[in-house]
């Protein structure tokens, strides 16, 4: 259960009743939901009398409870609604363009340590080119003493190490250094927060996430002036602060292992790369050119690859909740009072798809439309009250990367005895992803074309 918790619960699963799987660990009775119809039952239902997300033993020592993974009830909802502002197709059109520059930048430096000829593990290279594109992209010209932008990434790195940790804490500890990560990373946050409410009432145009929830925020203070009410309890900069930590976090270990699963199965599915390319090269023959979001839409099989990673590999595998009060989870059973709820992501997004445990871009075409037809069982981005607001902006992302490196670098694969094992950190990874990267020559970007 320590090691592997995903393959316990599967394994488990094969001799329980369909859609429920029971164990007591540690004296904490645990249910597991594979069934997708009472997953979506769990996920609609978030509030202090029904079920709260419990997430990972450390998430509240490290994150703290102002985390919006702890928040339910209308305050939770204004908040989500303010959120509309940051993924118009504008501000994400925006992200495009950065997302780019910063995946063109790390390919290159990728293809630099591949000239030492020899396989690299890939997963932290992956990681620091993750960070540093969510830190641009949400935080944009903030970051911008040096100093204090290294040590953001110390901090922010201590923080993300906390969370594969023992949950004790005291001093030098994993879980005391991630909390003391945390309150430097609010204090620069906090500071970047009023910078940039300041630069959007000075009328310059919006530059990053945070600008463009500034511009809404400022808006939203304006009509609460205008009315004589309250300003919006997240518009003071500290709760901005503690958000937008939040929009680093959820989009810093699951975008890194989307990312890591993308060239694992790229590498293992050849033919699919291939076709990847020529998609490429049919709808941006300039490779140079900055990628966009009209682009982006004109990537229809990239975007199946991508939807396809998402479900083969969903990075969340496992969405803890507790029960506040005895809950309902179908006519034949109902589990306790503090018992934990866990709806299995993987398994949901395995069913009803044509061979669910095969990687099938095709599923998605026009023409079979598996998509639609079992869009239930879709729940890579969740469901009901914590849907996932920034699902369009990973998908980007991931296609934009995609789209860089299938045109920049070709890649080979090392296989170990351990490859085909998965890694849960808790987000789950390849056991392994050793790579061999060199650059795509023009004779193999005439092949593709060809």
């Amino acid at each position: 259960m320590v090691k592997d918790p995903h393959a316990f619960w599967e394994k488990q699963r094969a001799y329980a009743f369909p859609g429920l799987s029971w164990n007591s660990i540690v004296t904490k009775f645990t249910v597991m939901v594979t069934d997708p119809a009472t997953i979506r039952h769990v996920f609609n239902h978030n509030s202090k009398d029904t079920l709260l997300l419990d997430l990972h033993p450390n998430a509240k020592m490290i994150l703290g409870t102002r985390n919006i993974a702890f928040m339910h009830g209308p305050q939770h909802k204004a908040l989500r609604k303010s959120f509309l502002a940051l993924f118009t197709r504008k501000a994400l059109s925006s992200y495009v363009v950065k997302q780019d520059a910063i995946i063109r930048q790390h390919v290159a430096e990728w293809l630099k340590i591949a000239g030492s000829g020899s396989p690299t593990e890939m997963r932290q290279l992956v990681w620091a080119m993750n960070a540093e594109t969510s830190q641009s992209v949400f935080l944009g010209p903030y970051l911008d003493d040096p100093e204090v932008r290294t040590e953001f990434g110390v901090r922010y790195r201590a923080m993300t190490d906390g969370f594969l940790a023992f949950p004790l804490k005291f001093p030098g500890t994993a879980v005391w250094r991630a909390m003391k990560g945390r309150q430097y990373v609010i204090k620069v946050l906090e500071g970047a927060s009023a910078r940039s409410k300041a630069a959007m009432r000075a009328g310059r145009e919006p530059g990053c996430l945070l600008d463009f929830w500034s511009q809404q925020i400022n808006a939203e203070c304006d009509e609460a002036d205008a009315a004589g009410s309250p300003h919006p309890h997240y518009s003071s900069d500290i709760e901005m602060a503690y958000t937008v930590m939040d929009f680093l976090f959820a989009s810093q270990d699951a975008s890194t292992a989307s990312l890591i699963w993308t060239l694992t199965q790229m590498a293992e599915h050849p033919d699919i790369l291939e076709r990847v390319r020529q998609e490429q090269l049919a709808v941006r023959p300039d490779l140079a050119r900055t990628l966009s979001g009209e682009v982006l839409s004109d990537l229809p099989f990239t975007r199946q690859v991508v939807k396809e990673v998402l479900r083969f590999r969903p990075p969340a595998p496992m969405v803890p909740q507790v029960a506040m009060r005895p809950f309902k989870l179908n006519e034949a059973y109902t589990a306790p009072k503090g018992a934990f709820i866990i709806p299995d992501i993987v398994s949901a997004c395995h069913q009803g798809f044509t061979d669910g445990k095969a990687f099938d871009p095709d599923r998605f075409s026009p023409e079979r439309r598996e998509d639609v037809a079992h869009a239930s069982n879709f729940l890579v981005f969740g469901h009901g009250p914590h849907y996932c607001v920034g699902k369009e902006y990973a998908i980007n992302h991931l296609m934009t990367f995609l789209a860089v490196v299938a045109t920049a670098a070709d890649w080979k694969r090392t296989r170990t005895p351990d490859s085909d094992w998965i890694k849960y950190l808790p987000t789950i990874y390849p056991s392994d992803s050793i790579f061999e990267f060199s650059p795509l020559s023009p004779a193999d970007r005439i092949k593709a074309e060809q």
